[in-house]
């Protein structure tokens, strides 16, 4: 039998000059349509995003998994590669433009598309907003394709074209700049996904998801050379490695519209390691399973249900039990719910755990959004004091009281300090931050 491991996953990376140009509808289009053909496609994220992957998986019906250049040490991109053993081809979606990072270097590099692209000899495909320019988008597509020499470039897939001539005259511009197109999509207010104050509504929100999802690779195939996307596909072989041990042997997660954020490669990692993940739904006032080590609560929405939350007592109560003997964890909207009150975006005070003081605010919103590192001040299940996180912050509430311990000092991508800590108070603890790994040497 060949060992899966030792064969290249052919892929390609979707990418974009920046934010908006429409690459999620291509993506979701593209790894439909692929499937459709009869092709295993693994799908996959460049960059700290707990939203797209779900998405990604009921395109393509396989668990999308995020590369992250600046969080993730080389052994766990192996690894997160290795989760695309046994598929015919990979397609990555990128976040923000192409090139886009931090300024300091991380784990492993700046955390753009195009080290990921880069490290797995993904070609990118550059989807381009041609709206308002004809020929001109020949200029940014030809800075992009010369921007790093050594990236492999495959061509751009036009979007919001606005008429034949509209097209005719951007093609003219691309073959004068040596730039294969690969595709033109029309304009069509229809093709959005609807999105709220953190980006796109959760895929489980969706109306009519598989439809949507269905019309876009109807879509794609009308408008894009899919034979010569297939044939443009390369790679370099899978990596291997060990996706991050669970912090409990039982762990009580929560999982609902109102807690949902979390990575997949953690979840895959625990499981992997003989971890007994037992979901629960705050939302149903269900209590975590009484035989857990650990409650853990990821971040989601908890501000667009804390009535609900509120309300329910039979939740609260047996996390309230738990957290006498054994550790709660919250992270962001799980951490919010830990605390002892969320006001809404009316001004409204909705009781929450009451495990840590915590009061937050959607009432006075400012954005918090960057990676993140901390460096415990006092352990974790399955990290001792001291160790270092790595994760990222994204969101809109603001801390009005905080009075418990600080759990890790906390710094940004840059090494600055940051305000909020996490706390901690017997054996609750939350962040801000969404875990993505601990930091290896």
């Amino acid at each position: 039998m060949t060992d899966p491991y030792d064969r290249k996953l052919p892929g390609l990376m979707i990418s974009a000059p920046a934010s908006g140009t429409g690459k999620t509808t291509v993506m979701l289009g593209l790894l439909r349509a692929l499937a459709e053909d009869g092709l295993a496609v693994q799908p996959f994220k460049s960059g700290p995003d707990y939203i797209d992957p779900a998405f990604h998986r009921a395109a393509s019906g396989r668990a999308s998994f995020n590369f992250d250049t600046w969080a993730m040490a080389p052994a766990l991109l192996d690894a997160v590669s290795a989760q695309g053993a046994g598929a015919d081809i990979a397609v990555a979606e990128g976040s923000m433009g192409l090139f886009d990072g931090v300024a300091t270097r991380g784990q492993t590099g700046f955390g753009s598309s195009a080290e990921t692209a880069l490290r797995m000899g993904w070609p990118v495909i550059l989807v381009i907003d041609v709206s308002g320019q004809a020929q001109s988008a020949a200029a940014t597509a030809l800075g992009f394709a010369r921007y790093n020499p050594d990236l492999p470039f495959a061509g751009v897939i036009l979007n919001r074209v606005a008429s034949p001539r509209h097209e005719r005259l951007t093609r003219l511009g691309m073959e004068a700049a040596g730039i294969e197109v690969l595709g033109a999509l029309p304009r069509r207010g229809d093709l959005s996904l609807p999105e709220r104050h953190l980006g796109l509504i959760q895929a489980v929100e969706h109306p009519d998801l598989e439809t949507a999802i269905a019309g876009y690779a109807t879509f794609l195939r009308a408008h894009v050379d899919l034979a010569r996307i297939k044939a443009l596909a390369q790679g370099h072989a899978l990596g291997q490695g060990t996706l991050p041990k669970p912090p409990a042997q039982r762990i009580a997660l929560a999982q609902d519209a109102a807690f949902s954020f979390t990575y997949p490669h953690l979840l895959e990692g625990w499981r992997a390691a003989g971890a007994e993940i037992i979901p629960f739904s705050p939302l149903a006032d269900e209590a975590p399973d009484a035989a857990a080590d650990l409650v853990w609560l990821p971040g989601g929405y908890p501000e667009l249900h804390a009535g609900r939350l509120a309300a329910a007592a039979q939740f609260r109560a047996g996390l309230q039990h738990h957290a006498q003997s054994r550790p709660v964890h919250g992270e962001c909207g799980g951490y919010m719910a830990l605390g002892q009150a969320l006001i809404d975006k009316e001004g409204v005070r909705h009781q929450m755990a009451g495990l840590l003081g915590l009061v937050t605010s959607y009432e006075t919103r400012r954005f918090h959004l960057g990676y993140r590192r901390a460096v415990l001040r006092a352990g974790l299940p399955g990290f001792a004091a001291g160790h270092a996180l790595r994760g990222h912050e994204f969101h809109y509430s603001t801390i009005l009281e905080q009075p418990d311990a600080p759990l890790a000092d906390v710094f940004d991508a840059d090494g600055g300090p940051v305000a909020e800590t996490g706390s901690m108070r017997g054996h609750a603890s939350g962040t801000f931050f969404h875990l993505i790994t601990a930091e290896t040497s």
